[in-house]
C-alpha cells in the first residue's frame, strides 16, 4: 500500500481522535503537519505528537507542507473557507462530522470538489463505533425480515465549551448526525420525510437546542423515531430495530436478536470499535478510493443524503411542520 503524507488543519479536541487512529499504522499515514491559527494550541498538539511542520497560517499549509492529504478538524463555521482552499489546491479532503451544518453549504462543498476533481469524505466513526454496521449487516441477511421501525435513545448530560457554545444549531449537529447516518445504513433507504421539536434547557450554558425529538419517514415505509438530551441527569443509549419476524435491541457495546416469545435473546453480538480505529478506517477508505477511482462509502457525496435529514430537521422545528424531501432538497407540504 501507498504511504501518505498527511496534514492536519484544526488542533483543538477532536483532533486527538486521529492523532490516536493513525498512530498505529505508519505503513499508510505519516502526519507530518500541522495547521492552527492559535499558536499555544498548536505547538501543544505538535510537540505532544511530534508533529515537524507547523503552519498558522492555511495558504501557507497548503503552499509549503508538502501533504498528499488534508484532514479538516476546524469548527463547523468555519468549514467552507478552510475546504474551498485545499480543494482549489487539489488536495484531497478527510473532514469532520458534519461536514457543514446546513444543506446548502454542503451542497456547495460537494459541487467544488466535483468541480475540481478532488476527493472529499467524511469522518462518520460512528458508522462502525457503534453497532450500526454490524446491525446493517444482521438485517441484510434477514435475521428480522423487513424493518418496520427504528426507536432510538441517546441521553446524557453534556456541557461543550468554546465555539458551540455560540452555535444556533447544536445537540443534533453534535449527535444527530451520527443518528441519521446510522439509520440510513441499517435501512439502506434514503428519508421522505422529517418531523422534529427541538428544545434548549437552562440546565446547559449553549445558545442552541439541548433536547430533540424526531421521526423520519423512509423510502422503504420503515420509521425512525430519536430522543436526544443533553440536559439529562440519567443516561441511556440504546437502539431498538423492530423487524417483522425479529428485533435487535442493543447500545455501544452490543447488541441481541430477540423473537417472540421469548425472554431470552436468541444471539448477541459484540461490537468494540473505538472512535479512533473507525476514524482510521474512514480515512483509509478515502486512501482506497483515491488508489482505486472509486468513489468512498463515506463521500461528500453520500453524505449529503445525512446532512439532508439533519438539515430537514431544523427546518421542522424552526417552522412547525413537516419537511418533505424530494431528491435531496427540502420542500413544504
Amino acid at each position: 500500500m501507498k504511504k501518505y503524507k498527511v496534514g492536519i488543519v484544526g488542533a483543538g479536541g477532536v483532533s486527538e481522535l486521529h492523532f490516536v487512529g493513525y498512530k498505529d499504522h505508519p505503513e499508510r499515514i505519516e502526519i507530518v503537519a500541522l495547521c492552527d491559527p492559535n499558536v499555544e494550541t498548536l505547538n501543544a498538539r505538535a510537540d505532544k505528537y511530534g508533529v515537524p511542520q507547523r503552519f498558522t497560517d492555511l495558504q501557507d499549509f497548503i503552499q509549503n507542507s508538502g501533504v498528499d492529504v488534508a484532514v479538516v478538524c476546524t469548527p463547523t463555521s468555519i468549514r467552507k473557507q478552510v475546504i474551498f482552499p485545499l480543494i482549489e489546491a487539489g488536495l484531497p479532503v478527510f473532514v469532520e462530522k458534519p461536514f457543514s451544518d446546513t444543506l446548502a453549504e454542503a451542497v456547495e462543498i460537494t459541487e467544488k470538489a466535483k468541480k475540481h476533481g478532488v476527493a472529499v469524505s467524511v469522518n462518520q466513526n460512528f458508522r462502525r463505533h457503534f453497532p450500526f454496521e454490524l446491525v446493517k449487516g444482521k438485517v441484510a441477511e434477514g435475521l428480522i425480515g423487513s424493518v418496520t421501525s427504528i426507536i432510538f435513545t441517546n441521553l446524557f448530560f453534556r456541557q461543550d465549551q468554546g465555539w458551540r457554545l455560540k452555535q444556533e444549531r447544536h445537540a443534533l449537529s453534535v449527535m444527530g448526525i451520527h443518528w441519521f447516518d446510522g439509520f440510513r445504513q441499517i435501512l439502506g433507504s434514503e428519508a421522505v420525510s422529517v418531523v422534529c421539536q427541538t428544545r434548549s434547557s437552562a440546565a446547559i450554558d449553549c445558545l442552541g437546542e439541548t433536547d430533540a425529538t424526531v421521526q423520519v419517514v423512509y423510502e422503504n415505509n420503515a420509521v425512525a423515531t430519536y430522543v436526544q438530551s443533553f440536559s439529562s441527569a440519567f443516561g441511556k443509549g440504546e437502539l431498538i430495530v423492530i423487524g417483522e419476524t425479529g428485533t435487535i435491541a442493543g447500545g455501544h457495546n452490543s447488541v441481541s436478536l430477540y423473537r417472540k416469545g421469548e425472554r431470552s435473546p436468541e444471539a448477541t453480538w459484540d461490537n468494540s470499535v473505538s472512535r479512533e480505529v473507525a476514524t482510521y478506517e474512514g480515512l483509509n477508505q478515502l486512501l482506497v478510493s483515491l488508489e482505486t477511482g472509486e468513489e468512498a462509502p463515506n463521500s461528500a457525496q453520500d453524505n449529503l443524503k445525512t446532512v439532508t435529514v439533519l438539515d430537514a430537521a431544523y427546518v421542522s422545528a424552526k417552522e412547525q411542520r413537516i419537511v418533505l424531501l424530494n431528491q435531496g432538497v427540502a420542500s413544504g407540504r
